[in-house]
């Protein structure tokens, strides 16, 4: 379900990231060249004027998703992977200081998802298990830019929990603008501190338990392990550093290098993945209690005319368990009229099997680890929607305080048989 929750919250977030971008590309795009490249004006200090505590910004977004395939974890890589999530999120921002100057803001968030999913309740052969459940996710993070010196600094916290998993987090961020105001260097250190609930199959509910191994109560169908099988009890903790540099190249280009190192250790199985062997008897669920990621990506933003903006990211992915993938974006936002925008988009995925997966009744017992989750597959995904963007300088439907609205539809599908639609729409009061 995690997925299904990184897709959703993915979806949504983007509608958020294209309304500021948005704004903030609309304005460079009217923006002289020559006044690109000078310098901000540098404020004395006898003009420091002081603000008081004010509410800059408020978000709100609403998504839906739907999801059909007949590649279930939970039933060994076969069965429905229907599920429907409802998510629900709203940011509020609150500034103080003197714009000019140094500003501090800080960003409360909360976020609740409600999900159904067809899949779960088969972890109970008796079908009588979980079927949905919710999760509530509220973040902070407080920031302070220095606008004289063109730098940022600020901490954030997170925390997610649902009825199998609990999560805390924490970052920090940093980010330092080019002495010309062009370029900009940004870094992030965040760390999940994780735990996830042993929730197993019915016929392998664990007799006994220590931090070596678990004894299930059906040792014929366990698999090659004789019963036992060495399951890793610590929680999951994931370790990410974030390198970014953006530069504006001249009044039409925009570029950014993106790079991440991520690191996991822990229990990174879910006890409730079975695993059929080509003896037909089945286990659960086992892998490796380390993971490295490293993402690299690249994004180019282009400005045809006053109108058109065409936005390109590409994204190389390699990670020890070895996968290997390749994301490819475009979106083209296209201005109807002054106030209102249209933004078709695309997205290409391809990855590669991870060395320990495979489909069902296909795994050895020899074998050391085992998955057969379509997450870790061979195989090739397209997205594919459209946006359209509100923003009316008397405010939507004549309400001064509702800045923009979004609204955003996205189609996607897997070779796997896999498909979903998610709708979203987001509002911004200012």
């Amino acid at each position: 379900m995690r997925k299904v929750y990184l897709s959703v919250l993915g979806f949504a977030l983007v509608c958020r990231l294209n309304a500021h971008a948005q704004t903030t590309q609309d304005t460079l795009s009217k923006t002289k060249a020559p006044s690109l490249y000078t310098p901000v004006d540098q404020p004395s200090e006898n003009t420091y004027n002081p603000q008081a505590l004010h509410v800059d910004e408020i978000n709100l977004v609403s998504s839906y998703y739907l999801q059909n395939g007949n590649h279930s974890a939970v039933t060994g890589g076969i069965g429905t992977e229907h599920v429907t999530d409802i998510s629900n999120g709203i940011d509020l921002k609150l500034l103080w200081g003197d714009p000019k100057v140094l500003t501090n803001s800080l960003t409360f968030g909360l976020g609740i998802d409600h999900h159904t999913s067809a899949s779960s309740a088969y972890v109970n052969l008796s079908g009588a298990s979980k079927q949905g459940g919710s999760r509530v996710y509220p973040s902070i993070d407080w920031t302070k830019e220095n606008i004289k010196k063109g730098s940022s600094f600020g901490l954030g916290a997170y925390y997610s929990g649902e009825y199998n998993y609990k999560s805390l987090g924490a970052d920090l961020h940093f980010s330092q603008k080019t002495a010309d105001r062009m370029g900009e260097f940004s870094a992030k250190i965040q760390a999940y501190f994780d735990h996830v609930t042993l929730i197993y199959p019915s016929e392998f509910v664990p007799t006994s338990t220590t931090t070596e191994d678990i004894v299930v109560t059906n040792a014929s169908s366990s698999g090659g392990h004789g019963g036992r099988a060495n399951i890793p009890t610590s929680p999951r903790n994931t370790y990410t550093a974030s390198l970014s540099y953006s530069q504006i190249i001249n009044s039409r280009m925009q570029i950014m290098f993106l790079v991440d190192g991520v690191t996991q250790n822990g229990y990174l199985s879910l006890p409730f993945h079975r695993v059929y062997f080509n003896t037909g008897k089945d286990t659960i669920e086992r892998l490796p209690s380390t993971r490295f990621k490293l993402p690299v990506g690249f994004r180019l933003n282009y400005f045809v005319g006053d109108n058109i903006i065409v936005r390109t990211y590409y994204r190389y992915y390699l990670d020890s368990w070895g996968i290997r993938s390749n994301t490819a974006y475009v979106e083209v936002p296209v201005k109807i009229t002054p106030f209102l925008s249209v933004s078709p988009f695309y997205r290409y995925y391809n990855q590669s099997a991870a060395k320990y997966f495979a489909p069902y009744g296909v795994h050895d017992q020899a074998d050391e680890y085992y998955t057969s989750n379509y997450e870790y597959a061979k195989f090739t995904s397209n997205f594919f929607g459209v946006g359209f963007r509100v923003a009316p300088p008397k405010g939507v439907f004549g309400w001064q305080n509702l800045h923009d609205l979004e609204l955003r539809y996205g189609h996607y599908s897997q070779n796997t048989n896999l498909v979903s639609d998610v709708v979203s729409l987001s509002l911004s009061f200012k």
